[in-house]
C-alpha cells in the first residue's frame, strides 16, 4: 500500500490489539499454539473436540483472527500496518490449512475461516516481496515446534 493509515484505521487496529490482551482470549491463544497440531480433520477433532475446553479455545482463536482478517479484507484496516504488526494470524492459518478443505466440506461451510485464509495468502505474497524466505523459515520453525510441543505434552 502506498498510503498511510488513517487515524480510524490505527484506532481500530489498537482496539483489536487490546482485545487480544483480554485474559480469556490470551489463554485460548496460548493453548492453541501449545496444543493444536493436526494434519486432518479427525486429528483436529481429537485435539479440540466440540464442547470441550480445547474446542472452545480453538473457536475463540479462529473466530477472533477470522473477524480481524475480515476487517482487513473489507478495507477497514490498513494492510501494511496490519501485516507489519500482526503476524500471529499467519501462524494460525498455517496450523489450520491442512484440515480446512475437509472441515469445510463436512460441516457444509465453505466460508469457514475464509477471511483468515485470504489474508494469510496475501500476507505470503507481501512478505516474499519484502523479506524473501520469511515464510519458508517460519514454516520450518513451526515444524520444529511440533515435536517439541508433542514431547512436552507427553512428559
Amino acid at each position: 500500500m502506498d498510503t498511510k493509515p488513517t487515524h480510524e484505521q490505527a484506532q481500530l487496529q489498537l482496539k483489536l490489539y487490546d482485545l487480544r490482551r483480554e485474559p480469556r482470549l490470551r489463554q485460548a491463544r496460548d493453548w492453541f499454539f501449545k496444543n493444536y497440531f493436526a494434519d486432518s480433520l479427525d486429528e483436529a477433532m481429537k485435539v479440540a473436540p466440540m464442547g470441550s475446553e480445547g474446542g472452545t479455545n480453538f473457536m475463540m482463536v479462529v473466530s477472533y483472527w477470522d473477524q480481524a482478517c475480515a476487517m482487513l479484507n473489507y478495507g477497514l484496516l490498513h494492510e501494511d500496518l496490519f501485516f507489519e504488526t500482526s503476524g500471529e494470524f499467519v501462524g494460525v492459518w498455517e496450523r489450520l490449512k491442512a484440515a480446512m478443505p475437509e472441515a469445510r466440506q463436512r460441516f457444509m461451510n465453505k466460508e469457514f475461516a475464509a477471511h483468515l485464509q485470504k489474508a494469510a495468502e496475501r500476507f505470503e505474497s507481501w512478505s516474499e516481496k519484502r523479506s524473501p524466505g520469511q515464510m519458508a523459515a517460519m514454516r520450518q520453525m513451526m515444524k520444529q515446534m511440533r515435536p517439541q510441543q508433542t514431547n512436552a505434552a507427553n512428559a
